[in-house]
């Protein structure tokens, strides 16, 4: 079975959910999530309104909230079971942060020109065809807004990255814990370059963020920003 169902997405962040319930102090985009550049890449958030585009349990996003003062933070998320973990975890910090139910690119879609900043942690970006979302959110964004996202840099089982835009079947699971397959989109540098280009995007800039881990499951990390 080969599907994008939000349900797939039960399982994930669970455990930590269970016995870590603080907001982070830290920010990090690398895969391990312990290096790197941190939420400095985003600039200053100071009264701006931001997106965080499959933001999972809000974790990033209640970090932004909190130490970076946004106007207001969106963290969107399509899977039911993610968003009542963000809701359960960081629902307190409303309404600087709002924990938003919703398919990346619908939410884009429908907040034309509403975005200073948006971003993706190895989320929407990752799991969305791009040739959908880029489009959604250049138009999202105010002019002269920034896109800012982390993105496998090569497969985990280290197989190089696709040289045209082309998703894979990963691994997930049901929420009754059936073997279940998702898309993911892991594409070289310069195909992320391409359809940003596409998608009206300018001053691309890439940067490669080593693993900093050693073992099975490991990746480098594409780190890309762009500007409307």
């Amino acid at each position: 079975m080969t599907t994008t169902s939000s349900d797939l997405w039960h399982h994930y962040g669970r455990g930590r959910a269970e016995r870590d319930r603080a907001v982070p102090d830290a920010f990090h985009w690398n895969w391990s999530h312990d290096g790197g550049p941190g939420a400095e890449v985003l600039g200053d958030l100071s009264g701006l309104v931001v997106g965080d585009l499959g933001a999972g349990s809000a974790r990033h996003a209640a970090h932004l909230a909190v130490h970076h003062r946004p106007a207001r933070i969106d963290a969107v998320d399509a899977s039911p079971a993610q968003y009542e973990m963000a809701l359960d975890l960081f629902g307190h910090l409303a309404p600087r942060l709002r924990i938003v139910p919703s398919d990346a690119v619908l939410q884009l879609r429908a907040k034309v020109g509403a975005y200073d900043v948006l971003y993706s942690v190895f989320g929407a970006l990752d799991f969305t065809d791009p040739r959908e979302l880029l489009p959604a959110a250049a138009a999202a964004l105010k002019p002269g807004g920034r896109l800012v996202f982390s993105t496998l840099a090569h497969y985990l089982s280290g197989a190089p990255a696709q040289a045209d835009v082309v998703a894979a079947a990963v691994p997930a699971k049901t929420p009754a814990g059936e073997a279940a397959r998702m898309r993911r989109w892991v594409l070289q540098e310069q195909v992320w370059v391409k359809v940003l280009d596409e998608a009206g995007f300018t001053e691309t800039v890439v940067e490669t963020l080593p693993s900093t881990a050693e073992g099975p499951r490991t990746a480098d990390t594409l780190l890309v920003t762009a500007v409307r």
